[in-house]
């Protein structure tokens, strides 16, 4: 009997591993430039930290995975913010840490959807949170950070889509007016459209079935709604994107998929034609009222996501370089009875810092050559019964295929030295 991995997961093998080891890498390097420092929430929380009132996205409604245990529901995380902002409020940060908060996160998240390209019921997630303070710069910034982490994984063909939601104020007559529109033509929209209408209409503008209706393309526009803060504020950030040449296009119809999103709404796409629906890269926004939701002060926050499967893929596509972690520094070769001394010298050679792999079964020499190719070894060292009897080793540089006979306690300098050449 075989067992498969479960529908919508995947095993992520030896082989690609070197592409996530390197994403990784320049995700790291990249906050800790920005000064973003790591934080690491449970996979799990109880229901109410994602399921809010009034919550009308698909990701509240469909898409979690909930599990009862006794009087208290639990649910494996769908996505990385709101466990972050409840970390945050649990361990009262605000008040311990110097303002705003920079934290990232990366790690599984699960959502109970159809797997398709692109998109896993469990995925690797990274994102940012900046908690504590509010202004365009750093909206601009935090848009900048994405774009570069996208850049640096060799990603070009790429677009910056950036819409405002507002105020308060703004969104709440941009409601009315979207209710008033829409009334007329709910019997023209989906199932889920009708309860969106109900409870946030901004939504209806981001469904994937109605998207090509007439009715939504002569949909009031919420910049028609915005006042004049909204607007200055939303300039300013264009103003900030242009200082730091960044090009972007303003969509009048980006809302986003979650309920929470204040102000600055942006998406990074990929243009690339064979991108299909699976275009965006990374998206976020600003939110104002997020922390209060889970007992903490008033405070606004801004963050993003990005899906590391389709950030890998795509610059697996664009023919980025990712390196190769499957070299070896040294192969250590065994023959006859001399298992001991490979095992001494292979461990000798791991802790002065080289990558080393050793024959600790017996096997000819011809195989261990083949091994040799295989782990791409710099270099050999051959130890046979006449040289752990004589206190000497062959070693062969495989670049120039150059061979020594060494005393052992003279290996070291030896590859020094040929790595100095």
């Amino acid at each position: 009997m075989s067992y498969q991995t479960p529908r919508g997961t995947y095993d992520i093998l030896p082989d690609e591993m070197n592409r996530w080891h390197h994403a990784e890498e320049v995700i790291r390097e990249t906050t800790k430039r920005y000064r973003y420092r790591e934080i690491r929430t449970p996979y799990f929380e109880e229901t109410k930290v994602f399921k809010r009132e009034n919550d009308s996205s698909d990701m509240v409604n469909k898409e979690m995975y909930t599990f009862d245990m006794g009087t208290h529901s639990y649910t494996l995380r769908p996505e990385g913010t709101a466990g972050v902002i409840r970390a945050f409020d649990q361990h009262k940060l605000y008040g311990s840490m110097e303002m705003p908060g920079r934290f990232y996160y990366l790690g599984a998240m699960f959502r109970h959807e159809n797997p398709q390209k692109g998109r896993q019921r469990q995925f690797t997630q990274f994102g940012i949170e900046n908690i504590g303070a509010k202004s365009p710069e750093l909206d601009a910034e935090t848009i900048a950070l994405g774009y570069d982490i996208v850049k640096q994984m060799g990603i070009s063909s790429i677009k910056v889509c950036i819409n405002t939601l507002g105020d308060d104020a703004s969104r709440s007559a941009y409601r009315t007016a979207l209710k008033e529109y829409f009334q007329p033509h709910l019997e023209e929209l989906c199932g889920d459209c009708h309860r969106r209408y109900e409870q946030n209409p901004l939504r209806i503008l981001d469904c994937k079935v109605d998207h090509d209706k007439e009715c939504m393309h002569t949909a009031p526009k919420l910049a028609d709604y915005l006042n004049e803060e909204s607007k200055d504020y939303f300039n300013r950030v264009l103003a900030c994107l242009d200082a730091l040449e960044i090009p972007y296009e303003v969509d009048d119809h980006l809302v986003r998929g979650l309920d929470y999103y204040t102000h600055t709404v942006f998406e990074v796409v990929s243009t690339r034609p064979d991108s299909g629906a699976q275009a965006t890269i990374f998206a976020g926004g600003r939110y104002d009222h997020f922390v209060e939701y889970y007992g903490g002060p008033e405070m606004s926050g801004i963050g993003f996501a990005i899906g590391m499967e389709r950030l890998i893929n795509l610059a697996s596509e664009e023919g980025h370089d990712f390196g190769d972690e499957n070299t070896c520094d040294v192969y250590v070769i065994g023959l006859g009875d001399v298992g001991t001394s490979v095992l001494k010298t292979v461990q000798q050679l791991r802790h002065a810092g080289y990558s080393a792999e050793a024959n600790l079964v017996q096997r000819s020499l011809k195989a261990q050559f083949k091994s040799v190719d295989r782990n791409k070894a710099k270099y050999v060292v051959i130890l046979g019964e006449d040289e752990v009897k004589n206190g000497t080793m062959n070693v062969k540089n495989i670049s120039d295929k150059s061979q020594v006979t060494i005393n052992q306690g003279e290996l070291l300098e030896t590859l020094k030295q040929w790595e100095n050449k």
